[in-house]
């Protein structure tokens, strides 16, 4: 869900993007032949992996979880995700030193130069979010709003994630203050992950 965060955590190395962008759409062994991953897409989705894990397992988030478990129940991790990329979008420039624009076009031209990389339903996700450029309205709160009322169409039972938006605009300031710090040590232990990853290749 935080497809933002996980975008940059690839560093700018295609075959990481691709592995990271199509993480949630390998299932099991990602070294299987039946995915027919290159060395590096492998090492991305792992690094998918190690996201998730480590911010499923982070106090930081775990709070904002509770706080928006009244709502969203067992889908407060899918709103937690996509408020953190929304900070991130915020704040993109001042935490990474880059242009939050020239970044998403770097992201939106790498997926379209290796579209035939992607498996299905990652490609149908894909041409949804350039066409309606999720990462840019990142930014704005009726951005995320209709983010999460996409997700909540998906979902196989009622999520709360249609209203959650009221959560994000009531408690902004410490969602806001969980993100800022959780990030930097996100960053700091996929930088170390990334690097054993490709010290493999």
């Amino acid at each position: 869900m935080n497809i933002l965060a996980h975008g940059y955590l690839s560093d700018r190395h295609t075959d990481l993007l691709i592995g990271n962008f199509i993480g949630d759409f390998i299932k099991g062994n990602p070294s299987s032949l039946r995915h027919n991953l290159t060395p590096g897409e492998i090492a991305g989705v792992r690094v998918h992996r190690a996201i998730d894990s480590f911010t499923d397992a982070h106090p930081d988030v775990a709070a904002v979880r509770t706080l928006l478990h009244p709502r969203c129940h067992k889908y407060a991790g899918a709103a937690v995700d996509i408020f953190f990329d929304h900070f991130l979008a915020v704040h993109f420039e001042s935490i990474t030193g880059e242009s939050l624009p020239e970044f998403i076009r770097y992201f939106y031209e790498t997926l379209q130069a290796n579209w035939v990389r992607l498996p299905a339903s990652a490609a149908h996700m894909a041409d949804y979010m350039i066409k309606q450029d999720w990462l840019t309205n990142y930014q704005y709160i009726d951005g995320i709003d209709r983010s999460l009322k996409g997700v909540s169409r998906r979902t196989a039972y009622p999520s709360g994630l249609d209203t959650a938006i009221a959560d994000l605009e009531r408690y902004y300031d410490q969602i806001s203050h969980h993100f800022t710090n959780f990030w930097p040590i996100l960053v700091q232990y996929i930088q170390k992950t990334r690097s054993d990853l490709l010290a493999l290749l």
